[in-house]
């Protein structure tokens, strides 16, 4: 099974960008799904999750400008971005964690610049 993500791109402050990492094919027993990202030399962080009950946390940072969604049918994730701000720039990448292995995705580019 591989991750595939995708969405990202340059969008100016206070702008909006919808993130989707699309499964090759089923992926049973998920704990949990999430969205990370990164900037160079710097560690992966977390930015949201969601858990096999269905609860979401977001990282402080994105709280009320991020919205994490899923699409079982469609074997999709979704991270909504708006009023985005030039400290969101990194690399985002989708991740499912099962109980026998951790799935990541390619990592999609998005850059927040005037």
């Amino acid at each position: 099974v591989q991750l595939q993500a995708s969405g990202g791109g340059l969008v100016q402050p206070g702008g909006s960008l919808r993130l989707s990492c699309a499964a090759s094919g089923s992926i049973f027993n998920i704990n949990a799904m999430a969205w990370y990202r990164q900037n160079p030399g710097k560690q992966r962080g977390l930015v949201a999750v969601i858990s096999s009950g269905g609860s979401t946390n977001y990282a402080d940072s994105v709280k009320g400008r991020f919205t994490f969604s899923r699409d079982n049918a469609k074997n999709m994730v979704y991270l909504q971005m708006d009023s985005l701000k030039p400290e969101d720039t990194a690399v985002y990448y989708c991740n499912v964690v099962t109980t026998l292995y951790v799935y990541w995705g390619q990592g999609t580019l998005v850059t927040v610049s005037s």
